[in-house]
């Protein structure tokens, strides 16, 4: 036990410093390509960020044990709203007039949607799993297309990216962090998700709950970090853009792999509590940032005072059903 709980903390150290160098490598490597920051930002951030799900998810069902990638898929899209955005909205309360993320929000709730109905018949299989995977690369060309049209009109978000992104670095040292990224992703999922799978065994509970909690708040770590630190510099956009790309990765991408690598059924609960959790939180996003009657949306300390107590009572719940 002692050795499976090291393996699943060193493996979220790495994976969290995984992501980061990942990041850093490809988005200097595609600036020095000279390609926009804003769509450099939408879809390769938002890739990096999602990498530790992606990672694990596909290693956990390569090993036969789909409960934690579906569990990590919507487990993940929890805590990145009731507890990531919980936790910053409580340091910083956050505004949104980005016209981008309006748009990307009606957008989630439809993907959201759409893998709900593939999954009604309890089943998650291959033609699903190429279905959610088309999706996500139908999901990058429209932020492509979004980004190329709104490069120019001085949304906020595009001059948040164009902060963040490396200027200036070598293309061979930004290749360099790019493939050390990569490999450590790879090696540390391998280490998670074999230490995860003991725990389970030796408490005795589904790889669905492990999935649903240990996995998803370790692998949402690099959007705490990357949301939390935009926020304190002001950039409300970008903290709450993270979020929204993140989540659309992780129904798409990673909730694709378990069906194309390891088809199975369902787990028992999936579409009875956890989906309905995910869906109602997003609508409550949905409702905090999107401002109505042209005012700005805004998530201020008493919204994420709540959200942070729905993912409390979300976790409890949880432990209730493993007991």
């Amino acid at each position: 036990m002692l050795l499976s709980s090291v393996a699943v903390v060193a493996g979220f150290i790495f994976l969290v410093w995984g992501a980061d160098r990942f990041v850093l490598g490809a988005s200097a490597t595609a600036r020095n390509f000279g390609i926009s920051p804003l769509i450099v930002g939408l879809t390769i951030v938002g890739f990096g960020t999602s990498a530790p799900e992606m990672l694990v998810s596909g290693m956990a069902a390569y090993q036969g044990n789909p409960g934690i990638s579906i569990g990590n898929a919507l487990g993940s899209n929890i805590t990145n709203i009731a507890l990531v955005l919980g936790i910053t909205a409580l340091i910083v309360p956050l505004t949104v007039h980005s016209g981008i993320i309006k748009r990307e929000l009606p957008i989630l709730l439809l993907v959201m949607v759409l893998a709900l109905l593939l999954m009604m018949d309890g089943y998650l299989g291959q033609g699903d799993g190429l279905f959610l995977l088309l999706g996500m690369f139908l999901m990058i060309f429209w932020v492509v297309r979004l980004g190329l049209k709104e490069r120019d009109s001085g949304d906020p978000m595009s001059n948040e990216f164009d902060a963040e992104i490396p200027e200036g670095m070598p293309t061979s040292k930004a290749t360099l962090w790019l493939v050390v990224g990569m490999v450590v992703l790879f090696v540390s999922s391998q280490i998670l998700v074999w230490g995860a799978v003991n725990i389970a065994k030796a408490f005795g509970v589904s790889d669905l709950i492990i999935g649903l909690t240990i996995i998803a708040i370790g692998t949402s770590l690099p959007e705490l970090a990357a949301t939390v630190t935009s926020a304190l510099k002001k950039e409300h956009e970008l903290a709450i853009g993270n979020i929204i790309g993140s989540n659309m990765f992780n129904i798409l991408g990673v909730m694709a792999l378990p069906g194309l690598i390891y088809p199975s059924m369902v787990p028992d609960g999936v579409l009875t509590r956890d989906y309905p959790v995910m869906i109602g939180l997003t609508i409550a996003l949905f409702l905090m940032a999107y401002g109505f009657r042209g005012k700005d949306g805004k998530i201020n300390r008493v919204e994420g005072g709540l959200l942070l107590s729905a993912f409390c009572g979300y976790m409890y719940w949880l432990y209730l059903v493993a007991v």
